[in-house]
């Protein structure tokens, strides 16, 4: 016997998990996401969330109301008499009253090793911090940010070179597995939830425009892991002087190098070629790069149009 469940979910990595529990079976009720947000070079189009557009591909009825706050958007929530809700990257707050609507109550796929990193940006927060593991758990939902019970995990090893896009990608389909997991056990009462400890509690916030420029006074692996954190998007950057212009450039992939003689140990000085710079210790190598306005060129593809010499400074 299936449940009955809205689905809460707005971007690509929402999508595996709406797929999977229609796949499986279960009655989706309504599919909730983020109302359609302006795109384009002018803005002017407006374009639906990847969650709306596979929920129309499944035939499922969407909703995007701008708050979940008001008396009425609660009233409608509640009238679709769900078993469940299950909320994948929704990106608004939920209130107490949708929270109790559902018979089973609400529950999250969130992609950190819970406690660690509740909040917006667990992924980026995970590599950026330089961990080694993370995972994608199953919690029952209360009023708290990321506070609430586990029902489930699935482990993540975060390998040296992984960007966010890869954990990205890795994370989205361990979440659906989990989430149909999940919701079996639940439908045969035979899920359990384990209270979250009190220690090792850290919060993802944001990440804001300032962290996205590159400090090349800090080691070498702090740089890296900033760069593979920021990876594919915002993206980490620098200044260059290219063709006598500055111009902003991400650095989208890089590894961390070994140099027995180096001539400038400054922070942001090009040290060898391709495209090996000086951190405040250590060096680290630019592999793949995008200019603003650019599509991303690997790093021999990239000084073959714009030459950088080596003592050139990178800020």
């Amino acid at each position: 016997m299936a449940l009955s469940i809205i689905f809460m979910g707005t971007p690509d990595f929402s999508v595996p998990t709406l797929r999977a529990l229609h796949e499986a079976g279960h009655q989706i009720r309504a599919v909730y996401t983020q109302p359609p947000r302006p795109a384009g070079r002018r803005g002017l189009e407006l374009t639906p969330s990847p969650v709306h557009r596979a929920a129309e591909e499944l035939g499922l009825d969407v909703r995007h109301p701008t708050s979940l706050k008001g008396e009425a958007e609660q009233q409608a929530f509640a009238a679709l008499d769900a078993d469940v809700a299950v909320v994948v990257a929704y990106g608004l707050l939920l209130p107490q009253p949708i929270l109790d609507a559902p018979r089973l109550g609400c529950f999250n796929g969130h992609a950190s090793a819970l406690p660690r990193w509740r909040g917006a940006a667990p992924i980026q927060r995970a590599i950026m911090a330089g961990d080694r593991e993370t995972a994608m758990m199953v919690m029952k939902m209360e009023a708290g940010l990321d506070t609430g019970p586990v029902a489930m995990e699935s482990r993540i090893p975060i390998d040296p070179e992984m960007t966010a896009g890869d954990l990205h990608d890795r994370l989205a389909e361990a979440g659906a597995a989990l989430m149909v997991d999940a919701m079996a056990a639940l439908e045969t009462g035979t899920l359990s939830l384990t209270s979250q400890s009190d220690e090792g509690v850290t919060y993802a916030k944001k990440i804001d425009k300032g962290e996205t420029r590159i400090d090349w006074a800090a080691d070498a692996k702090a740089v890296h892991d900033r760069i593979r954190g920021l990876a594919p998007f915002p993206g980490a950057w620098c200044e260059m002087d290219l063709g006598g212009k500055r111009e902003r450039v991400k650095v989208l992939k890089a590894s961390l190098v070994s140099l027995d003689r180096l001539e400038d140990l400054t922070p942001g000085a090009v040290v060898a070629q391709p495209l090996t710079v000086a951190c405040g210790q250590g060096t680290i190598a630019l592999k793949r790069l995008q200019k603003a306005g650019g599509k991303p060129l690997d790093v021999a593809d990239f000084v073959r149009g714009n030459p950088v010499s080596v003592g050139d400074r990178l800020q």
